[in-house]
């Protein structure tokens, strides 16, 4: 683990927000792993927020866009895993909209966020509570996890392996750390994730759940035999797990929209 590759992107991330925004630039966090450990020079992303004087102004979301092209284009590693969240005192209470601070991400800030520049914000935060953070996560695993070419994909275990960790762990940490948040409340750190999940679920799901936490650090070779017959194993099982886990839950909120389309999911990852 080689935090401080991901610590000079953020360095070199606050840098350029002070430079776009001056004394409106109000605090600068780290976040993720950077903030509450398990950072991976391998596969980790590199969490930056930033609370800006209110209000927002159209002006703000170029801005961040801006400041992170300006870390890409430098170049240096792990730039292109920069991640930004931002917004104001009044989006962070949740008395104004915009920005982006989704609830898992706003949880984090007030739990574990690490201030790198300026003075703390935190006060008054809008802490989700977890429906509102079970909810998100739904919300971005459908988005993100059941498009037709992902649930194909997982019918190519050596294809995900030949992929590369940060692809491969990504796919398959990402279920485990929303089902521990939606048992918990907590956020889905993933050495916790993962042992909460090996602690009640067990077979093929949960060998791969641990090999994934292994492989973040030391990544199985493109053509390893037994972690692709490991994937194969683990895989659909693993999103099953899942999805019927939130579909469930969705119903037992009264969302029916999204449980309708988790159910779809589960159908398609049924035949597929």
């Amino acid at each position: 683990m080689n935090e401080a590759v991901g610590e000079a992107i953020l360095e070199q991330a606050v840098g350029l927000a002070r430079r776009a925004w001056g004394e409106r630039l109000l605090a600068a966090y780290a976040l993720g792993s950077l903030a509450h450990g398990g950072f991976s020079d391998l596969v980790s992303d590199v969490d930056l927020g930033l609370v800006l004087a209110d209000p927002l102004v159209d002006d703000d979301a170029v801005q961040v866009a801006e400041v992170a092209a300006g870390v890409r284009a430098a170049g240096a590693p792990l730039a292109e895993r920069l991640s930004i969240f931002w917004g104001t005192p009044a989006t962070l209470r949740g008395t104004a909209a915009g920005g982006r601070f989704p609830p898992l991400d706003r949880l984090d800030l007030g739990r574990y966020g690490r201030l790198l520049y300026g003075r703390d914000q935190r006060q008054g935060l809008a802490v989700p509570d977890r429906r509102e953070l079970v909810i998100a996560a739904t919300e971005q695993a459908l988005r993100g996890l059941s498009a037709a070419e992902v649930i194909a994909e997982l019918s190519d275990p050596a294809g995900m392996v030949a992929a590369g960790p940060r692809h491969l762990t990504k796919r398959i940490l990402f279920p485990v750390r929303f089902l521990y948040t939606a048992r918990t409340g907590e956020i889905g750190r993933n050495h916790d994730a993962v042992n909460h999940f090996v602690a009640v679920e067990s077979g093929p799901m949960a060998e791969l759940a641990a090999a994934a936490l292994r492989w973040r650090e030391a990544a199985p070779a493109p053509d390893d035999a037994a972690a692709v017959a490991l994937v194969g194993a683990g895989i659909r099982p693993l999103y099953r797990r899942f999805v019927e886990d939130h579909e469930q839950r969705m119903r037992d909120y009264g969302e029916a929209e999204l449980a309708r389309r988790l159910a779809a999911w589960r159908t398609a990852l049924g035949e597929a």
